[in-house]
């Protein structure tokens, strides 16, 4: 990791130093958000998704923020839930996270909002099951080449409820999912980007770089227009193609009359570079 990319403001978040923090910095219209507990391989407390989940809703309100990228301090992204700080949760029924908060797995669960901004994700070294559902709940995902991953919720007597029964079967089949979720199986970058797991693998340690120059590129595009086209991808797989289209002249018709398609009409006349407001 580069200099210029080492995030410096941790979040407001008050917990003990072992329960681990989420640090916040931002860099123009980009939002990097941190998963700090290097000495615990950035397992996640409670604490660390609350703090998570105020990150993400963060990014969602604030207007000059058009892109999140998510990424962690140390060797390792994360290797998933601290279970001793969460059985007691799972046992009485109860979430890690206030309501009101955008979820950071974008599950759609009452009480909690949907992230409508663009999230990318670099992951490197053991990506475990919470990580692997981080991932799959953002939009584009860099995987340095030394990740391991394993969704291993049932060597744990458990289930992954975060996303993962969900994803997994959608990017990649319903027999490749259920290879990595039944078995609880470590497998490579080479095989999380065969299943469409994540969607580029490169040399270990360029992964944040590489993700940053994904998220500023996007963030160069106009904000209404990438809110509404991710929104709508989203819809088609989750309710359907024909249920996306339903919303194109709607949506097309306001994206039209906002003042960043006037500038990207002028922009284009001009030859120049579009200089986009979010309006």
């Amino acid at each position: 990791m580069s200099s210029s990319t080492t995030p410096t403001t941790p979040s407001t978040l008050d917990a003990s130093p072992g329960e681990g923090r989420i640090r916040t910095e931002v860099q123009g219209p980009l939002l990097l958000i941190g998963i700090d507990r290097a000495a615990k391989r950035n397992g996640f407390t409670p604490a660390m998704m609350q703090a998570l989940a105020e990150a993400y809703t963060r990014l969602d309100d604030d207007p000059d923020l058009r892109v999140g990228v998510l990424h962690a301090i140390g060797e390792h992204f994360t290797a998933g839930l601290d279970l001793p700080s969460f059985a007691p949760l799972m046992q009485r029924g109860e979430r890690a996270m206030a309501d009101g908060l955008v979820d950071p797995l974008n599950l759609g669960r009452p009480g909690y909002r949907r992230r409508t901004k663009p999230m990318v994700v670099a992951v490197k070294g053991i990506t475990y099951t919470l990580g692997i559902e981080l991932m799959l709940a953002a939009d584009i995902v860099v995987a340095a080449d030394d990740c391991r991953f394993s969704q291993l919720e049932v060597q744990r007597g458990i289930m992954a409820t975060g996303g993962a029964t969900l994803r997994m079967a959608e990017r990649a089949g319903l027999g490749n999912a259920l290879l990595h979720l039944l078995t609880a199986d470590v497998f490579d970058s080479a095989e999380a980007l065969r299943l469409h797991f994540v969607q580029r693998v490169v040399p270990a340690g360029s992964e944040l770089d590489e993700a940053l120059r994904i998220a500023q590129a996007i963030a160069q595009q106009a904000p209404l227009a990438v809110v509404a086209t991710r929104l709508n991808a989203l819809q088609a797989v989750e309710q359907g193609p024909m249920a996306a289209a339903d919303e194109f002249e709607s949506t097309q018709q306001r994206l039209a009359n906002s003042a960043d398609a006037a500038e990207g009409v002028l922009s284009f006349q001009q030859k120049r570079a579009a200089r986009f407001s979010g309006r």
